[in-house]
């Protein structure tokens, strides 16, 4: 129990449900292409929206880091923050909300501001509501549109992936999607079973957005680098063969600790990062898959 009791306490930290110190975290802004930029300080990657109409985010990291952030915004000569979009609830990408709500409207999935409203269990541990300023003040079920410096910034919910409130948002004149957390870009990604995610629904939410992806797109995971299709088939790829390999061996009559035991092929063993090893990701596959038996 202990092996795998650090990488969770690490995972919450990321998420938003623990402390951490963010005085030495520095924000790097990256052009991705057109008027879209890519904010990578600590917790989910943010998307910002640069042009004549001002600034929108995609996301918006931990509250302790809103200055940090303000200050790379600035630096874009961007004008007035008009928009923020969460692509998920977790505190990684919605720690912001509370600062920046107080300025701007949030967009969300409804499943979104019902969990910021609501809090969350997560085993022994309860996650408070977040204050008022923090929820999304405009929710939409399926998708939502924003005329935005010169292009459509259409946010689509594809249930179920990481949570169950996911929206991928589409740059669409610039090529660019942030993803958020349904890619994790060359790791194993969490899945909040908790929060109504879904292993399986992961891979058919890929397998929907590469069909709608131009060759030359730009990605923006909810972590890890600057991505294209390549990496996004790679992922897909990963998802699908250890999903596979869990079923079967669960078909066989075969433990969690035994399929963690075998382990997955070498060819996996690079995507194992801190916060999600092996052993992790196999039982998030397993848990996952358990719950459709």
């Amino acid at each position: 129990m202990r092996k795998y009791l650090i990488p969770i306490i690490l995972l919450l930290v990321s998420l938003g449900f623990g402390q951490q110190d963010f005085s030495k975290v520095q924000i790097k802004t990256t052009h991705v292409a057109g008027n879209v930029y890519m904010l990578v300080g600590a917790g989910g990657n943010i998307g910002v929206s640069v042009g004549p109409d001002g600034i929108l985010i995609v996301d918006d990291q931990f509250a302790p880091l809103a200055d940090k952030i303000r200050a790379a915004l600035g630096h874009l000569n961007g004008g007035k923050l008009k928009f923020i979009l969460n692509t998920h609830w977790h505190g990684d990408h919605t720690g912001g909300n509370k600062v920046f709500g107080t300025e701007t409207p949030i967009l969300a999935h409804t499943n979104v501001r019902k969990r910021l409203m609501e809090g969350a269990k997560r085993g022994d541990r309860t996650i408070p509501p977040a204050p008022k300023e923090a929820w999304p003040v405009i929710t939409f079920d399926d998708a939502v549109s924003i005329h935005f410096n010169n292009e459509e910034i259409k946010a689509i919910h594809f249930p179920p992936g990481h949570t169950d409130g996911d929206v991928i948002v589409f740059f669409t004149k610039s090529h660019v999607v942030h993803m958020g957390d349904d890619f994790f870009s060359g790791r194993f990604p969490f899945v909040d079973l908790a929060s109504g995610g879904d292993v399986e629904g992961l891979i058919q939410t890929i397998e929907k957005v590469l069909k709608q992806l131009p060759e030359d797109v730009k990605l923006i995971p909810g972590h890890g680098p600057l991505s294209g299709k390549k990496e996004l088939r790679d992922y897909l790829t990963m998802l699908k063969e250890t999903t596979a390999i869990v079923k079967k061996e669960m078909k066989q009559g075969m433990s969690l600790k035994e399929i963690q035991k075998k382990g997955l092929p070498e060819k996996w063993k690079n995507w194992s990062w801190r916060f999600i090893d092996t052993d992790r990701w196999l039982q998030i596959v397993f848990n996952s898959l358990k719950k459709g038996v």
